[in-house]
């Protein structure tokens, strides 16, 4: 559903990314890792679609449509939704309003809220003196309005406290229809799981807290700005644990 083929990306006249090619199918979720600088939310912004990231070479394409030179809007409508690590302040907006615009007025935003224990917090301008961990809520309770078909998340566990991280990691499983209930379920295969999510998504995470709470199918670290490592979430975060990123690099010049 997502396909991103040779990749080159620039930003203020430099190039950030460079032969990225990337595939997350219907029901997949992948985890990215890298230190910072490497490209991570440089990524995640072009995928979103904003128009200082240039695509200089590649296509992104997605549910079967080049959205390339697509603007915002139009990502997502399609379903296209993204968390961020800084979202802005937005005065004068409250925070009920905006949820119910990314649900086009559809949603029950009272039972969205207790979801993510933010009830308190609709009639407060969008992230106006939050705390981390509220402006993580937030942003999971936007996200939840517009259920998206492809979510992006930047560092989810950032700034979040060891009682709200819970909270953020559930909801994300949630949201990517891997809570608890759906991978407990003894009758049914992995592969049957599979096929009944529809959901995508891409998280980028420094500590790994949240395969606490999401089991990734893969991991990929982006390092240089260029895509290297595919493999199991948990193996990569263990071998970047043990030995940093400098395997990473070998990868890389393997690679090319």
């Amino acid at each position: 559903m997502l396909f991103i083929e040779d990749l080159q990306v620039e930003l203020g006249g430099k190039v950030i990314l460079d032969h990225i090619d990337l595939e997350i199918k219907p029901g997949e979720t992948h985890v990215l890792f890298g230190p910072n600088g490497s490209g991570k939310t440089s990524l995640l912004m072009t995928i979103v679609g904003y128009p200082q990231y240039k695509v200089i070479k590649g296509k992104i394409i997605f549910k079967g449509q080049d959205i390339t030179n697509a603007p915002i809007n139009e990502r997502a409508r399609l379903g296209i939704g993204m968390s961020y690590q800084r979202p802005p302040t937005i005065h004068g907006l409250k925070t009920r309003q905006i949820v119910d615009i990314c649900s086009k007025g559809k949603a029950d935003v009272e039972e969205m809220a207790g979801r993510v224990n933010f009830s308190d917090f609709l009639e407060r301008d969008v992230n106006a003196g939050f705390s981390g961990g509220e402006i993580k809520r937030s942003e999971l309770l936007q996200l939840l309005a517009q259920d998206p078909d492809l979510m992006l998340f930047d560092e989810p566990e950032s700034g979040v406290d060891l009682e709200n991280i819970a909270l953020v990691g559930r909801t994300i499983a949630a949201l990517l229809q891997r809570d608890h209930e759906i991978f407990q379920e003894a009758s049914k295969t992995k592969m049957q799981l599979k096929r009944e999510r529809t959901k995508m998504g891409l998280i980028i995470t420094h500590t790994g807290y949240i395969l606490d709470y999401v089991n990734a199918d893969k991991g990929q670290v982006l390092f240089d700005g260029m895509l290297s490592c595919v493999s199991n979430p948990r193996e990569i975060l263990t071998c970047i644990g043990e030995s940093g990123y400098a395997e990473c690099v070998k990868c890389i010049v393997q690679k090319n």
